[in-house]
């Protein structure tokens, strides 16, 4: 089991897509009467009004037709319109039964919470969507690296990055093969962090991050794997 970059940039776009796709959907197809009735009912009861579907088409790579799609998913989920942390950890532990998802959860609600409110919006998830599935690479890699800068200084230390790899582990489970050690996060934190830290300096800053995941050719395939997911 190899966990890293790789690992951590398909979970997200994985996940984050279950989660605002409706199951059983497996294409975008235009809405129905019904539906749009719906909406605009559900509408005038929500706690958050996203912004109107022509701004955000302009500031994201779907169509108003796919937002329509997505903006159903995610109120089906959240229908105040909001998200707050403790109803996205229980969302998305949905999809690991056998770990404990919440602490990586937390990383990845903090990403996804670029204002810092305690809250997210249908407007925040659907541009790291966007991103994630749409946007360039060096896009796909500074939301990545956010993800790891976890206090949000500009740059990744080793404990930060050690911190994500362990919630992957716990969120996994105890149920992978070969079993893993406790000091198996770090070591591989490790070789990673030599190889990203090209000056020595114990940090690693977002331009040697983005240096070193384009040398990668393991990671820069996995970039262009949800490419045409929609």
């Amino acid at each position: 089991m190899k966990v890293g970059i790789f690992t951590t940039w398909s979970f997200v776009t994985t996940h984050t897509q279950r989660f605002l796709i409706p199951q059983g959907r497996t294409s975008f197809v235009p809405l129905t009467t019904r539906d749009k009735i719906e909406d605009e009912l559900e509408m005038t009861m929500v706690c958050h009004r996203p912004e109107g579907l022509e701004q955000l088409e302009a500031q994201t790579n779907f169509s108003k037709r796919e937002l329509q799609v997505l903006y159903r998913g995610f109120k089906n989920e959240c229908p105040s319109g909001v998200v707050n942390e403790e109803t996205f950890k229980q969302i998305y532990s949905q999809f690991f039964p056998h770990g404990d998802a919440s602490m990586y959860a937390h990383y990845l609600f903090n990403a996804f919470d670029t204002t810092q409110t305690g809250s997210v919006k249908f407007e925040d998830f659907v541009t790291a969507l966007s991103i994630l599935l749409r946007g360039t690479v060096h896009e796909k890699l500074r939301w990545t690296f956010n993800l790891y800068d976890i206090n949000k200084d500009g740059y990744i230390n080793k404990e930060e990055m050690i911190d994500i790899v362990k919630a992957i582990y716990d969120m996994m489970g105890k149920y992978t093969y070969p079993v893993l050690k406790d000091d198996t996060p770090r070591q591989h934190v490790d070789v990673f962090f030599q190889k990203m830290d090209k000056n020595k300096d114990g940090v690693v800053t977002l331009d040697e991050f983005l240096e070193s995941c384009q040398e990668d050719d393991n990671i820069m395939r996995s970039l262009q794997l949800f490419e045409n997911v929609m």
